[in-house]
């Protein structure tokens, strides 16, 4: 029971101070959307007094608005330049939420440098005894990733230290956190749609159950 709190308490830190720094960011995004705005409003105020027509201003192309989920929070100045967006799951931080086709949530995917965190929506109580969690997520999905990365390094083409590795961390049968090591893009796409997939059919069938 000590350990199960000890985990508890250690998630809970670290998902409040990932809270603060998303916090911090959108404060952020919002004052440069406001100074955004307010520039943007008067070279329209310009070029109105200059004779376009405000068709022809809106006929400019402009860049693509950032939208929330690309946002990709800011590292320590220290630290070297943040990655694109789309290396957003091997430096920053970031977070996914998995959810039904009916907007049932489901889980939480966030990222923490080179891990992936899955928090189990707690009042759905998954158990790792609910099909297909085992035979499928555990043995088709992880387990196969993990003997192809231990071929790699058999044949000198990968490091240990680089080889994808999970943990399942439980409360009795109940699923309370899967955490995912060393994660490529390709791996990263899979993952997704199958950890969505996974708890998605162990919902629909826990519901068949009730």
């Amino acid at each position: 029971m000590r350990i199960a709190l000890s985990l508890d308490s250690e998630k809970m830190k670290t998902m409040i101070a990932f809270k603060k720094r998303l916090e911090e960011q959108l404060e952020k995004l919002t004052t440069e959307t406001k100074e955004v705005q307010t520039t943007l409003d008067t070279v329209n105020q310009i070029l109105l007094e200059k004779g376009f027509k405000r068709g022809d201003i809106k006929e400019v192309p402009t860049a693509p608005t950032l939208t929330l989920k690309e946002v990709v929070l800011p590292k320590h100045e220290t630290e070297p330049p943040k990655p694109t967006l789309t290396q957003v799951h091997t430096e920053p931080e970031s977070v996914i939420p998995l959810k039904t086709m009916t907007d049932e949530p489901l889980a939480l995917m966030y990222f923490d440098k080179q891990t992936i965190h899955v928090l189990p929506d707690e009042t759905k109580n998954f158990s790792v005894n609910t099909a297909p969690f085992t035979n499928f997520l555990v043995e088709k999905v992880f387990s196969k990733m993990q003997e192809k990365d231990k071929e790699l390094v058999r044949l000198g083409q990968l490091t240990s230290e680089k080889m994808f590795s999970y943990s399942i961390v439980r409360e009795g049968d109940l699923i309370r956190e899967i955490i995912i090591k060393n994660v490529d893009d390709e791996r990263l796409k899979e993952l997704k749609s199958s950890i969505r997939w996974t708890f998605e059919k162990m919902f629909e069938k826990m519901k068949s159950i009730l």
